[in-house]
C-alpha cells in the first residue's frame, strides 16, 4: 500500500514567501510492519550479503552491563504481544569484537533522492553497535555501500548473520519493516544559523499568534510545516535536542551532505499533523484517528538514544571519507 502525506494544514510558502527558494525534497520512508525479503529495501530485514564476506564487528571496548534482554525471547514476547523478560547479564558478555545489528538497507532503484555511494554504488546498509560505549554510553554506526548488481553475482546469501546473546534494550531489535517512499517537500529547520535572524523572527511571530488563537490546536512551523518525522533521505537535517551545527568532512573539511535521518517515531505533535492519509480515520482527530496507532507512531520500535533524530552524513567531495553520525 502506498502512503500520502496529508496537504499541509497551511501554506507555508504563502505564509512567508521567501521560503519558496529554500523548498528542498526529502523522501519519507514510512517502514511498516511486514516480512521484507533479502532484496527489499527495508528496516530490520534481510541483508544482501555475500555468504563468503566478514559480517561487520565492533572491536573497541564496551560498558559492562548488569542486565539485559535476549534477541529470540524480544522476536517471542513481541509475537505474543507482550514485554519480554530481563535477564541478568553473562559475566562472560560483551565478548570483543562484537557483531553488529542489521538496522536497514536502502536500494537506490526504491529510494527517490537516495544518492549514490563510492563508485556507483547503489544500495546502502546501516549497522549499529549492540552495545554501549565509554562513560557517555555512546553508540558505534557502520554504513557499508553496494553495487547490488556485484552482490546478485556473488551467489548465496548469508542465510544467519551472526548475533550477541543480550542486548541493553529490548528497543535495540528493529522490527521487520517494508518501506513506501514518498516524496514531500521540506523546509529548513528555524534556528540558530539555520536561516536567516529576520525570517526566524517572522516564523517565531507566527508561532505565536497561532498560540494565541488556537491555543492546544495552534499549527507549529517547526513540527507543522517544516520538516516530516519518521525515517526520510536527503532534505533538511532537524536539530530538536542540539540546535543547528556545522557538519564538515572529517578528511578534508567539506560541509557533508545529509543521506539518511532514523528517528524512532513517526509521528510529531499533539495533532499528528503528517500522518498518512492511509493510516487515518478520517471523522476522528489528533492520537484517536490514527488507525493501528502503535505500529504506525513507531513501527521499527527502534530508538535512538535520548535524541529524537539520527542524522547519516556523507562527503560530497568524495564518497570514500567516513561518513558522520549526529545525534539531533
Amino acid at each position: 500500500m502506498t502512503r500520502t502525506t496529508p496537504a499541509r494544514p497551511v501554506s507555508v510558502e504563502a505564509v512567508l514567501p521567501e521560503l519558496a527558494a529554500l523548498r528542498g525534497r526529502t523522501t519519507r520512508l514510512h517502514p511498516r510492519r511486514e516480512r521484507p525479503g533479502v532484496r527489499d529495501s527495508h528496516v530490520g530485514g534481510p541483508m544482501l550479503w555475500p555468504e563468503g564476506e566478514a559480517w561487520p564487528v565492533c572491536d573497541e571496548p564496551h560498558v559492562r552491563e548488569t542486565e539485559g534482554y535476549a534477541p529470540d525471547e524480544i522476536r517471542s514476547a513481541r509475537a505474543a504481544g507482550v514485554h519480554p523478560p530481563s535477564r541478568p547479564w553473562p559475566r562472560t558478555t560483551p565478548p570483543g569484537p562484537s557483531p553488529y545489528v542489521a538496522l536497514a538497507q536502502l536500494f537506490r532503484r526504491d529510494v527517490p533522492g537516495l544518492a549514490s555511494g563510492p563508485g556507483g554504488a547503489d544500495l546502502v546498509q546501516l549497522f549499529r553497535c549492540p552495545f554501549a560505549h565509554g562513560p557517555h554510553h555512546e553508540r558505534r554506526y557502520f554504513l557499508r555501500w553496494r553495487r547490488a548488481e556485484e552482490a546478485d553475482r556473488a551467489g548465496r546469501t548469508l542465510a544467519v548473520p551472526p548475533e550477541v546473546p543480550m542486548l541493553r534494550w529490548e528497543h535495540d531489535l528493529p522490527e521487520p519493516c517494508v518501506l513506501h517512499p514518498e516524496e514531500v517537500d521540506t523546509y529548513p529547520w528555524a534556528e540558530g544559523d539555520a536561516l536567516p535572524a529576520e525570517l526566524i523572527a517572522r516564523i517565531d511571530a507566527w508561532d505565536e499568534a497561532q498560540e494565541a488563537a488556537h491555543g492546544t490546536d495552534a499549527l507549529s512551523y517547526q513540527y507543522d510545516l517544516s520538516i516530516p518525522p519518521g525515517w526520510r533521505v536527503g532534505g533538511f537535517p532537524s536539530w530538536a535536542s542540539t540546535g543547528p551545527m556545522a557538519v564538515d568532512c572529517a578528511s578534508c573539511t567539506t560541509p557533508m551532505r545529509l543521506l539518511l535521518t532514523a528517528e524512532g517515531y513517526e509521528t510529531d505533535g499533539p495533532a499528528h499533523s503528517w500522518v498518512p492519509l492511509e493510516d487515518r480515520d478520517p471523522s476522528l482527530r489528533g492520537w484517536a484517528s490514527i488507525r493501528d496507532a502503535p505500529a504506525v507512531v513507531q513501527p521499527t520500535r527502534l530508538r535512538f538514544g535520548r535524541d529524537r533524530d539520527m542524522h547519516v552524513f556523507v562527503c560530497p567531495a568524495e564518497g570514500g571519507h567516513p561518513p558522520r553520525w549526529v545525534l539531533a
